[in-house]
């Protein structure tokens, strides 16, 4: 058990989703934060510091191993699982997902070039969707439906 090497790809696979969900639901609250306390250029300064952080150090490396030992499990999996629809509204999640992490590292971008035109209330909406994607991965995964 100790040797398999499928049970050590998944749990790394487990981990670096935890991280990476981390991430994309700290990030956009942490653009509501920018929107709506930037009362000075230093504390403008001090958000796009943790917000590229969180981007760089935590967010892009995790999805990263998510997706390579995602890919990896699939392929030590084989072709079989392909005939079940979950395996299909999964892969449509974390395409929504990676979307959502480009979405957030091009708004992160528009922050530091001070064009942002979106309210904290926008960022409010935008951080459910990590949320009912996740919603729609687990349930794919665990009821196989």
């Amino acid at each position: 058990m100790l040797t398999d090497p499928y049970l050590w790809i998944k749990a790394l696979h487990i981990m670096a989703v935890i991280s990476w969900m981390a991430g994309l639901f700290y990030l956009p609250r942490l653009f509501v934060y920018h929107v709506e306390r930037e009362n000075t250029e230093a504390m403008g300064a001090v958000f796009q510091i943790m917000e590229k952080k969180l981007l760089r150090v935590i967010m892009n490396p995790a999805m990263i191993v998510a997706w390579a030992t995602g890919v990896t499990m699939a392929v030590m999996l084989g072709a079989g699982i392909w005939g079940s629809i979950w395996p299909w509204t999964k892969l449509a999640g974390i395409i929504c997902m990676t979307w959502f992490h480009i979405w957030c590292a091009r708004r992160r971008r528009i922050f530091a070039e001070g064009g942002n035109t979106l309210t904290g209330r926008d960022y409010r909406m935008m951080n459910e969707v990590p949320t009912v994607l996740m919603v729609l991965i687990v349930l794919s995964v665990i009821l196989k439906f």
